[in-house]
């Protein structure tokens, strides 16, 4: 039996997508109706389903965001699941979905379009696994397309980081910067030699950057590029970067992977 899992935020709505779903695929089960954003990521984790379906703007994490940590999270060795984003408004609908990886329904779900959407995703799951990272390299182009992660505004280059260090300010020329790291409220800066902490967000200091030196990688790490010695693709299709000057490697998002294909 195939697994599903559905994240909408209004219960009415939700009942009756999964009143339509025992319609047109009796063989579905669905194993969780999450109601937020966080639930949804937490609980797809958790019981790995093998169909998702998705709101696009849901309290605590929208529908894309949701996809898009899935992405860097998804711990197998079940393949990623399928999924289907459901929403009231045209604007998402009409972009990135060209290519197949991802499918949307509208709000409210007629079962013509529904009955589709079931066909083309039995079709998927008897093809697998084959298609899987495929399925996922094709999920990621199309979220970069609808804008996740969303483009920050431009803003004044950084040239030096300040960072304290008991009473002192060390003072760290930004192009000695290996790669910056995501850790609670702050940020780690690692350089070839030492890790040091400033009290900001990954998303504060990414607009500061210089975009041509400094690629996020994902969504808790950025790297300098010309650090990078070379990109591995690992068994299962993940992604890691080895670095010139530190002796750890940097694991790669799916939703960036298309920064180190060949050229």
């Amino acid at each position: 039996m195939t697994t599903a899992l559905i994240a909408e935020d209004e219960p009415i709505l939700a009942a009756t997508l999964a009143a339509a779903l025992q319609r047109q695929w009796p063989g579905l089960s669905i194993v969780a109706n999450c109601a937020n954003g966080i639930d949804a990521l937490q609980q797809a984790l958790a019981l790995q389903p093998e169909v998702l379906f998705l709101d696009i703007k849901m309290p605590g994490k929208s529908g894309l965001d949701v996809a898009a940590e899935l992405a860097d999270a998804w711990p197998g060795p079940a393949p990623f699941p399928q999924v289907v984003f459901v929403t009231a408004y045209d604007e998402f609908a009409v972009q990135a979905f060209d290519r197949e990886a991802a499918d949307y329904v509208l709000k409210p779900v007629s079962d013509e379009r529904l009955g589709r959407t079931v066909a083309r995703l039995q079709q998927r799951l008897q093809d697998k696994p084959a298609g899987g990272a495929a399925a996922l390299e094709v999920l990621a182009g199309q979220l970069r397309a609808l804008g996740v992660p969303m483009a920050a505004p431009p803003a004044q280059r950084l040239t030096v980081i300040r960072a304290a260090v008991g009473n002192q300010v060390r003072m760290v020329p930004v192009e000695d910067v290996v790669y910056f790291e995501a850790a609670d409220k702050y940020v780690n800066v690692v350089t070839a030699d030492c890790e040091l902490l400033i009290r900001m967000s990954l998303k504060e200091l990414l607009p500061q950057l210089d975009e041509q030196l400094f690629w996020q990688v994902h969504r808790g790490t950025i790297v300098n590029s010309s650090c990078v010695l070379s990109a591995l693709r690992e068994e299962g299709g993940k992604l890691s970067l080895a670095l010139r000057s530190r002796a750890e490697k940097l694991r790669v998002s799916p939703l960036y992977a298309h920064l180190f294909r060949q050229m």
